[in-house]
């Protein structure tokens, strides 16, 4: 089996494909390297301007290496084998969206650092409980967030999901890809 690739290489890649040099570059694209990044280390605290990195489709288990990455502003890590949230005080300041879509994910403890968090996707993780769910009521800056297909939904019909979602969490502008829409009764008056 091949070794894994390291965030040196994958960069040392990169600016070979785009002739941009990465510690300049405010876009870095490092998903679907092959062999896959296994590991993230202190070679991403030189990407002092990137405000939008994408690690998604490696076997990366934990989020680590983020120090001197002051300018991000959109981390993906989609489809990996990330298992717990942590790591992101480096960037807790100028985080605004979080891509952890198809992980490992049981446990939402970590993302209270991120001060402003607007867009969150954990869809397809292994979150089962709401006291997990209800840790994010400490990002109330969290506009969008897609959470379907954890174990927490299972056996709620849609509707009833996206009620008890709302009810949890009132400041959600976009829930599941889908606008949320508060509907408002009149009050009568007898």
């Amino acid at each position: 089996m091949s070794k894994a690739t390291t965030i040196k290489e994958a960069l040392k890649r990169w600016e070979e494909k785009t002739h941009e040099n990465s510690t300049e570059a405010k876009v870095i694209d490092l998903q679907f390297q092959w062999p896959p990044i296994e590991k993230l280390d202190a070679s991403l605290s030189q990407l002092v301007n990137c405000e939008r990195l994408s690690l998604s489709t490696n076997m990366i288990e934990k989020i680590y290496g983020l120090n001197g990455m002051k300018n991000l502003k959109v981390l993906s890590l989609a489809r990996n084998y990330i298992k717990q949230i942590s790591g992101l005080e480096a960037v807790a300041d100028s985080l605004e969206e979080l891509w952890l879509s198809y992980n490992l994910v049981e446990k939402l403890k970590g993302l209270s650092v991120l001060k402003n968090l607007k867009v969150l996707y954990i869809s397809n993780n292994l979150i089962k409980d709401w006291t997990e769910f209800n840790r994010l009521q400490e990002n109330p800056t969290l506009e969008e967030l897609l959470v379907i297909g954890n174990p927490i939904g299972e056996g709620l019909d849609e509707p009833t999901w996206r009620s008890e979602c709302i009810r949890r969490l009132p400041f959600l502008r976009k829930l599941d890809g889908e606008p949320v829409v508060v509907n408002e009764e009149p009050i009568k008056l007898t």
